[in-house]
């Protein structure tokens, strides 16, 4: 093995490593609705890539490709943290390629070049996939805060009014409609039964 090739594994590993963070970091909105213990950008990103693929299945999207944008749409956030938007009124924070760009730049050039494409991706591209992983991004905080008020933290319902006005595609709308009438306990019958 050359210097080269160790010092490209070492910067691909330490890149993995690094989004291990993303399992402990909290996402910092739900603190202002006082939410005691938040999920963590890690969760969020997860279910964000299922619903993703779920949405992407009924808009006629690619649903693997729809799944890895909206793994990769918060992992600069290990480097910046998650800045609530009353946060970012105040505050200047590098755009999410540079973040990237910043944390690839060790890494074997094939992993830091797919990175980089998919982040640009999702930043810029006006694509019917781009447009569900945005989409899936929005309905998981929804959700998300719809089981924070059904925990009894009536501030959650501000995030999941905001999220849900922001929701673009008809079947996004239709699974929102579908969740605001659904409690905790309704999905749990399902293996009840």
């Amino acid at each position: 093995m050359t210097d080269q090739h160790s010092t490209e594994d070492t910067g691909t590993v330490g890149y993995l490593v690094e989004m291990g963070a993303l399992k402990r970091s909290k996402r910092a909105g739900w603190w202002i609705a006082g939410i005691k213990d938040p999920e963590t950008i890690a969760e969020h990103s997860w279910r964000a890539a299922v619903i993703g693929a779920v949405l992407a299945m009924m808009e006629g999207a690619d649903p693997a490709r729809v799944a890895l944008l909206a793994t990769f749409h918060d992992t600069q956030e290990t480097r910046i943290g998650d800045i609530p938007w009353i946060g970012r009124r105040y505050i200047t924070a590098a755009s999410n390629e540079t973040v990237t760009a910043d944390q690839v730049a060790d890494a074997h050039p094939a992993v830091a070049d797919g990175i980089k494409a998919i982040v640009h991706e999702y930043e810029n591209s006006d694509s019917l996939e781009v447009l569900v992983a945005h989409d899936a991004d929005k309905l998981d905080c929804m959700l998300q805060g719809l089981e924070y008020l059904q925990q009894g933290y009536s501030a959650a319902q501000e995030w999941v009014d905001s999220t849900r006005a922001k929701l673009k595609t008809a079947s996004a709308l239709q699974l929102a409609e579908a969740a605001q009438g659904m409690s905790i306990v309704e999905w749990q019958r399902t293996y009840l039964r």
